[in-house]
C-alpha cells in the first residue's frame, strides 16, 4: 500500500480514480486532481510548501516532486506526463507537457503549455519556457518546436496510456 502521510497539520488530498503504486509515496499540502497516477518509488513530498497537480498526471517511477520552503511550491496542469526518475522541483508545469526522463526542472521554472522537456535536460532556476518548446541539454536550451505529430504521438499518447496502464494494476 502507497504511503499517504500527514505532516505539519497537512493530509494529502486525492482526486477521484487516482492509482497510487504500492511504493509511492505522498506527502503533506499535497492536492491531486481526478484520473492521476503515481508510480513505483515515486515521491510527492508536500512537507515543506504546497503541491498542487492537476487531473489526469501521471508521475512515473523513480521522479521526485519537492518544493523549498517558504520560497518555491509546485504546480503541475493537466493531462501532464513526468517521466522515470524526473525531478520536479518548485516550478509551474503548465498543461500537456511531457518532461522526459531524468530531467531535472528547477525552482521558479515555468514550462509553457504543450511543450517536451527532453530527456536528461536540465531546466535551471527561473527559467521560463514558452508554450510549444522541445527543450533539450544541460542546461536545457530551445532546440526547436513541438510538432503536431509529437504533440499527438508522444504526449497526448502517453498521458492517454498512463491511465490505461492504472487500469491494469486496479484488475490484478
Amino acid at each position: 500500500m502507497a504511503v499517504v502521510r500527514s505532516v505539519r497539520g497537512f493530509t494529502p488530498k486525492l482526486g477521484a480514480d487516482c492509482y497510487l503504486a504500492e511504493t509511492a509515496v505522498i506527502i503533506g499540502d499535497t492536492v491531486l486532481g481526478d484520473h492521476c497516477s503515481v508510480w513505483f518509488n515515486a515521491v510527492v513530498r508536500g512537507d515543506v510548501n504546497s503541491i498542487r497537480i492537476g487531473h489526469r498526471v501521471n508521475i512515473q517511477d523513480g521522479a521526485v516532486l519537492h518544493c523549498t520552503y517558504e520560497r518555491a511550491s509546485l504546480t503541475i496542469g493537466n493531462d501532464v506526463s513526468i517521466g522515470h526518475n524526473a525531478i520536479v522541483h518548485g516550478c509551474t508545469v503548465q498543461d500537456k507537457v511531457l518532461i522526459g526522463m531524468g530531467a531535472i526542472v528547477m525552482d521558479h521554472a515555468v514550462i509553457g503549455e504543450g511543450s517536451v522537456i527532453a530527456a536528461g535536460a536540465v531546466v535551471l532556476q527561473n527559467t521560463v519556457v514558452e508554450p510549444g518548446s522541445l527543450m533539450a541539454g544541460v542546461p536545457a536550451k530551445r532546440v526547436g518546436a513541438v510538432s503536431v505529430e509529437l504533440s499527438q504521438n508522444e504526449i497526448e499518447r502517453i498521458a492517454r496510456n498512463y491511465r490505461m496502464y492504472a487500469g491494469w494494476f486496479r484488475e490484478a
